[in-house]
């Protein structure tokens, strides 16, 4: 077997589990809420058959002290300048100090998760098939997808995938990363008001959102009609609710 046939075998991997995530947010979540762990156990099977350890993956202290080093100045920047930016656009929630501290302690957990599909995984997949240059670029591309229909955060996304995949082939720590994750998610919720965001939502329960704002404000008839709802059937039925339109 050639050596471009087994590149060829290698991404089917990578790619086959992508389809499966973005099965699992439109649809099979509903249906199989506890889909996600069986994801993530192929993922961590993967490892196991390639003897890829937690430290190998980014999982690892050691160089943690230098990306805080060199690295840190640079996320403080960014965090000021997000806030600095609410305030004077007058668009950051009004929420407490310690409910926005609960709020980013609380995302520190998803920031790391994410970081660990985008490149504990995801990355390392991709860079062990694709040229240097392209990896992040594809690994940065499918992070962006798996934020449809949101435009907003697809387009955050490919660019701070594409910034934390570089990053991670440089320090390969996914603490700082997950940190860096959850302090920039945090600050887009807290600053980014709702009409450019649509509250972070991905998936379905994004064109739900969309749905419920249309019928507040524009009436029941346009929202139906809009958004595909049964005629006469407002609001949506399950069906729809799903992101299953009616026929």
């Amino acid at each position: 077997m050639s050596a471009a046939t087994v590149r060829k075998l290698a991404i089917v991997e990578p790619v086959s589990l992508f389809v499966l995530i973005m099965a699992y947010i439109w649809v099979l979540r509903f249906r199989v809420p506890g889909l996600w762990l069986a994801i993530l156990a192929v993922m961590l099977l993967s490892h196991r058959l390639r003897r890829e350890r937690a430290g190998m993956l980014g999982f690892d202290t050691n160089n943690l002290r230098a990306c805080l080093r060199e690295l840190a100045p640079a996320l403080t920047f960014l965090a000021l300048a997000m806030l600095a930016c609410g305030m004077l656009l007058d668009s950051t929630r009004p929420i407490g100090a310690d409910q926005a501290l609960m709020a980013w302690a609380a995302y520190l957990p998803w920031g790391l998760f994410q970081q660990y599909i985008l490149n504990g995984y995801f990355m390392n997949r991709f860079a062990a098939v694709l040229p240097r240059r392209a990896a992040p670029v594809v690994a940065a591309a499918l992070f962006s997808g798996a934020h449809t229909p949101n435009w907003f955060l697809m387009a955050v996304a490919f660019a701070a995938g594409y910034c934390c995949a570089r990053i991670y082939r440089r320090y390969r720590n996914l603490y700082f990363l997950g940190l860096a994750h959850a302090t920039v998610g945090f600050l887009l919720f807290l600053v980014v008001p709702d009409s450019v965001s649509h509250h972070l939502m991905v998936g379905p329960g994004l064109e739900v959102r969309e749905a419920r704002i249309a019928r507040r404000y524009a009436g029941p008839h346009y929202a139906a009609a809009r958004y595909g709802a049964p005629s006469g059937s407002w609001p949506p039925n399950r069906r729809f609710r799903l992101g299953v339109r009616e026929k």
